[in-house]
């Protein structure tokens, strides 16, 4: 019996993008106001199908000389990699930091329903 690791993916097809065609992008935001503008302003032109915002966090981290610890709100964004340029660019229209975090990861898997759906709200392929 093949264990779910074994088990090759589908090939692709209309109804079912295979699951490496898409990224889940992640930024942090200082204030939930900001991330939850962020979340719906990237869902709103269509570059995202969804976007969660997670929060508070702590962040740990280097800035300007010195370790920093600060309070934030984290995006999860999902979207298809063919969007991450557009994507990250009204992340930065959008962020009031000025060297926000914006960070792509690839899906290596997923639900198919889901990876579809996802398909089906985002702004379609160039070319397409």
């Amino acid at each position: 019996m093949m264990t779910d690791d074994e088990t090759p993916d589908a090939a692709p097809t209309a109804e079912a993008p295979a699951a490496w065609d898409f990224v889940q992008v992640l930024t942090t935001a200082e204030k939930r106001e900001d991330a939850q503008r962020i979340a719906a302003g990237v869902v709103e032109r269509r570059l995202a199908g969804c976007a969660q915002v997670l929060g508070p966090i702590t962040s740990t981290y280097w800035w300007q000389g010195r370790v920093e610890m600060a309070e934030e709100w984290l995006c999860l964004i999902k979207t298809r990699r063919s969007l991450y340029a557009p994507l990250e660019a009204a992340i930065r229209s959008l962020h009031p930091y000025e060297v926000p975090e914006i960070l792509a990861v690839p899906v290596l898997k997923g639900h198919a329903p889901y990876l579809a759906w996802l398909d089906s709200v985002l702004k379609p392929n160039s070319g397409s």
